[in-house]
């Protein structure tokens, strides 16, 4: 489980086909430091297995399942940001929310206004995921956990802090840029939860 508090941006050192499977070198010397082969990483919000791991970097292998399902494929390119996070101890403090780490879909960057050192982000994105969006309410974008703080059709808007712009991928962001989404999993357990016993709108 991860809290989409990013501890370090890394970039995209090379990316490599291999049959069906990406294999990609990420620089990461913070993350890099004491992350153990087979250890799990969120990068760019989706949870992934450190193959390998070096001096300041280590290396990761995207299925095509993986890369059908998010923004990868017209990212994984050398010199990219990447948000990274580890895993939460079982001790550690809980500052963001509950993330997976699973994608549920690619959304869209409509527009990123900077008003002198902070944002306001709108992000489109696909319809079966309105619906776990609410005010206040939690979403990730690129592995961030960020406050809903206004909803549209098709879309929803953030706003983003002077820190999370300076320490996250977004400093780099432009409009029409790809985004991997993740619904706020309570959001999802409660219409499981609801859907059988009928109740309307669920």
């Amino acid at each position: 489980m991860f809290t989409g508090i990013v501890e370090e941006v890394g970039v995209v050192v090379s990316a490599e086909r291999l049959g069906s499977v990406l294999r990609v070198r990420i620089g990461a010397p913070l993350l890099a430091r004491d992350l153990p082969v087979g250890g799990s990483v969120a990068v760019g919000g989706c949870c992934l297995t450190a193959v390998a791991v070096g001096a300041g970097h280590f290396d990761c292998e995207l299925t095509e399942e993986t890369l059908s399902r998010t923004a990868f494929e017209a990212r994984m390119r050398p010199g990219r940001a990447l948000n990274l996070e580890r895993p939460l101890r079982a001790d550690g403090r809980f500052d963001g929310h509950i993330v997976q780490g699973h994608v549920d879909a690619v959304g869209r960057i409509r527009s990123l206004q900077r008003n002198e050192r902070a944002a306001d982000l709108v992000v489109e994105c696909p319809s079966g995921l309105e619906r776990y969006l609410v005010e206040k309410g939690s979403v990730t974008v690129d592995g961030i956990s960020l406050t809903v703080a206004g909803l549209g059709p098709g879309f929803f808007a953030v706003a983003i802090i002077p820190y999370t712009l300076d320490h996250t991928s977004l400093r780099d962001a432009r409009a029409a840029d790809p985004v991997n989404l993740e619904a706020d999993v309570i959001a999802k357990y409660v219409e499981r939860l609801l859907v059988p016993r009928g109740i309307p709108g669920a």
